[in-house]
């Protein structure tokens, strides 16, 4: 409990120091209307989603499974 109090205190000495009321409060409505923004804008292209990207998510696990693979070599064969 006390650690939860002394770091609620620490933080809110923080935003209170850099962050007037007004600029908390557009930061939320921002976050809000960002994230509701981009579920509205997703889901008005989920056709075109599904017919143009396609197995994308293969296609992102297995480039990005090359790059670790040789990342991995790399950092095995020029370890000392």
């Amino acid at each position: 409990m006390f650690y939860s109090s002394k770091l609620y205190k620490i933080l809110s000495m923080f935003l209170s120091t850099y962050f007037t009321t007004g600029r908390i409060l557009f930061m939320i409505f921002f976050i809000i209307a960002f994230i509701a923004l981009m579920i509205y804008s997703y889901r008005k292209d989920l056709k075109n989603h599904k017919r143009y990207y396609k197995d994308a998510g293969k296609k992102v696990l297995i480039y990005g499974g090359l790059i670790v693979v040789v990342f991995m070599a790399i950092r095995f064969f020029t370890a000392r």
